[in-house]
Parts: structure tokens; C-alpha cells; sequence
């Protein structure tokens, strides 16, 4: 791998209200050989909005020519030039356009950095008012109704909070299949037009989400969908798994490690109970 001296920064924008947009965003505009923008007529926007003037040859960056594209921005890499990532709105190659850059510059062996912005995904979560110690980023599921509902089934047991975006037409099928798949009382937040003037949280049930959904919705919309709740084990359960495993050859106290690490129960108790039911 041949080092070289471009440097690829990938720039996270403001997500509704260009005031959160730091100093050093503009810094980075500035100094940029080029930019490659998700939408040229969005990013001429941003800048006015900066009160900054981009003098550096802006091209676009989308999904629809990101895999053509990519190679003619890898070279001016290689030649040494400063290329700027910016998309319409958060951090590029999170459910943005950007990730097949990355992954050239890193084979290139261009420096790699990042201008961190304001995320939707953690603002979701901050102010869902559900458990943020554990989540995972699903993003877009797919648009087609069988595609969706199978993956929502293979997260039903998902034990971290979920972030899911969704486009405001398909809120109210996508809100109907999580309440068939995850249950319909499960706990959920919609986040509408985070950061922006109008921005809303409604907070329920899925399938009363559902139905709110169903009367219109518009914007940008990031769903967060609680953690699947954790399954009670029955004590006789774990006592006969303990007896069973010891029936075996296994020795008591790895048999009841072995199950409480498997149930979630306390180790001490767990040992307590078999010894006195032994």
C-alpha cells in the first residue's frame, strides 16, 4: 500500500437546523480541493446559509453514481488533492452515500478524517426516553412488504434498543408491521424533523403509533423501538436444569454457573436452593 498525502474528510452536516453546524465545517469547506456533495443545489444552500463561499470544484455524490464516481475521486486522492465528503444532511456512509470512497482511500493508504455533526440517530435516542446504555442502527428496512416483515421478525428478540429511518409515506405500513412482529404494545418513539421548528416525538404503543401514522405524516422521520423484554425464567426451571446437568457428571457449582450464566439468575441463591433441594 503507497502512502500518499490526500486526505479524505468526511463531513457531518446539520440534520434540520443549519445553527448547529460547527466552526470547523466551514474550516473544512474552505480548505477542501474539492467537494463531493449528495445534491450540488442543497450543498450551495448549506454555504449560503454559512455565510461562506466554496471556491473549490463541487461535483455531485449520490447513490445513483457513487459506484462511477468514485473511481475519478479515488485518483484525486492520489494526486494529492483534499477531498471533502458532505451529504443532505448527518454524517456521510451512515445511510449515506460515502462508504465505497471510504473503503478505496483506506486501499489507496490516504489519511481519513471526519468532521463530526449533529446525528439523528443519537438525538432519537436521546430524546425517545428509552434505554440508550445498549442500541443498534438498523437504518432503512427494505421498502417491499415481505422483505420488511421478515427482518422485523428476526429482531423480535433483539435485547438492544432499535433505530430504524423511514421515509413519511411508508411510516404507517412500516409502524404496522413492527406491532405484528415485535408485538403491538411494545414501546416506541417517532422523531419528525429533529432539531427543526416543527419537530414533534410521539411516544406509544406501535400499533397505536400505527394508527396515529395513519392520518399523514411528513418529514424526516427516525423510529426507536425498545429492547425486546427480558424473558422471566421459572426457579423449578433452573433447578431442574441444575439437577439434570449434575445427573449428568457435571460437578454442582458448574452446573449452577452454567445456568444462571444461561438464565440470568444469581449464581449464590441458584447454589443455595440446590444444595437444600439436593
Amino acid at each position: 500500500m503507497n502512502e500518499t498525502s490526500g486526505v479524505l474528510v468526511l463531513a457531518g452536516t446539520p440534520i434540520g437546523n443549519v445553527a448547529d453546524a460547527s466552526p470547523a465545517l466551514a474550516r473544512a469547506l474552505l480548505a477542501a480541493d474539492r467537494v463531493a456533495a449528495e445534491d450540488t443545489r442543497r450543498f450551495r444552500q448549506l454555504c449560503d446559509r454559512l455565510g461562506i463561499e466554496v471556491t473549490a470544484p463541487v461535483v455531485s455524490y449520490f447513490d445513483g453514481n457513487e459506484a462511477s464516481r468514485t473511481p475519478t475521486l479515488t485518483q484525486h486522492l492520489a494526486d494529492g488533492e483534499r477531498v471533502v465528503l458532505v451529504t443532505d444532511a448527518g454524517m456521510p456512509s451512515v445511510s449515506d452515500p460515502g462508504y465505497r470512497l471510504v473503503v478505496a482511500a483506506i486501499e489507496l493508504g490516504v489519511e481519513i478524517t471526519a468532521v463530526p455533526g449533529p446525528s439523528a440517530v443519537t438525538t432519537a435516542l436521546a430524546v425517545s426516553g428509552l434505554p440508550v446504555d445498549r442500541f443498534c442502527f438498523e437504518g432503512f428496512l427494505p421498502r417491499k412488504p415481505g422483505p420488511r416483515r421478515r427482518r422485523l421478525e428476526e429482531l423480535a428478540t433483539e435485547p438492544r434498543t432499535m433505530v430504524f429511518f423511514e421515509a413519511p409515506h411508508r411510516l404507517e405500513a412500516f409502524l404496522t408491521d413492527a406491532a405484528q412482529a415485535l408485538g403491538a404494545e411494545r414501546t416506541a418513539a417517532v422523531c419528525r424533523e429533529l432539531t427543526k421548528t416543527y419537530q414533534e416525538v410521539k411516544r406509544g404503543g406501535l400499533a397505536a403509533l400505527a394508527s396515529w401514522a395513519a392520518e399523514g405524516v411528513r418529514g424526516e422521520i427516525t423510529v426507536v423501538i425498545a429492547p425486546a423484554p427480558e424473558e422471566q425464567t421459572d426457579p423449578d426451571d433452573a433447578l431442574a436444569q441444575v439437577a439434570a446437568l449434575v445427573a449428568s457428571g457435571t460437578k454442582m457449582s458448574a452446573a449452577v454457573r452454567q445456568v444462571a450464566a444461561a438464565t440470568g439468575l444469581d449464581r449464590t441463591e441458584l447454589y443455595n436452593q440446590a444444595v437444600a433441594k439436593k
